[in-house]
């Protein structure tokens, strides 16, 4: 399908691959624009990107005119705006869709602000926390709410092969950057086996492959 849409993201941002999965689940074709977070103290502070988006964060969606901002809002959008597009982010029912927005904001609004790099850019300027203390900060939130998604995912009828029955969505789009970051920061994951087999299943497919970190035009090849 193709669209006007432009996102600006950066490769390693776990906020901008749930996004870059979603618009490949829906089969939403884009434009990428780089924000590269640290060089020169972050592209995302320069007075053209904080224009489009004051939060001076990424993701940022263009749709047309439209300036759309956080991921979560983002990929509700995408849902309704093109409803006829290939995969459906949200069931249809309504407990279906309360499930998946509460796997969704446990990693979107629990886990990832706390290991967001302006957080940990934080703990270093103010508490002087080396790379070592903020590892373990990064894997202490990310475990605790691994921890809770395992439980709400292990034993519901509703989990099948992806996070809510046999099609991905919203919230494995939110998962899989999670895990990434997970295995980054050399969490242990045997404690989260629901969580490794929907990570895995997720990365058979061509939608997730495309919208990993290494596959991105700005990823670590054009950085060295």
């Amino acid at each position: 399908m193709t669209t006007g849409l432009v996102l600006y993201g950066y490769w390693r941002s776990s906020a901008a691959y749930r996004v870059r999965i979603a618009l490949n689940l829906k089969g939403l074709g884009y434009e990428t624009r780089p924000v590269h977070l640290v060089r020169d103290g972050g592209e995302q502070h320069a007075p053209g990107y904080k224009a489009l988006n004051p939060q001076e964060l990424i993701p940022c969606l263009l749709d047309g005119d439209r300036v759309l901002t956080q991921s979560l809002a983002i990929m509700e959008y995408l849902d309704e705006m093109y409803p006829g597009a290939e995969t459906a982010l949200l069931p249809v029912d309504a407990r279906g869709r309360a499930q998946v927005r509460a796997l969704a904001m446990t990693v979107a609004c629990d886990i990832h602000p706390l290991g967001n790099l302006r957080v940990l850019n934080q703990l270093e300027s103010q508490f002087a926390a080396d790379e070592a203390q903020r590892a373990e900060w990064s894997r202490h939130w990310i475990a605790s709410g691994f921890k809770a998604m395992e439980a709400m995912l292990v034993d519901n009828a509703a989990t099948g092969r992806y996070c809510h029955g046999e099609t991905p969505g919203m919230a494995d789009a939110c998962l899989v950057p999670q895990v990434y970051n997970a295995l980054r920061w050399k969490l242990p994951l045997d404690d989260y086996p629901t969580l490794q087999r929907i990570y895995h299943a997720c990365n058979e497919l061509e939608v997730f492959k495309h919208a990993a970190p290494e596959a991105q035009p700005d990823g670590p090849k054009s950085e060295k």
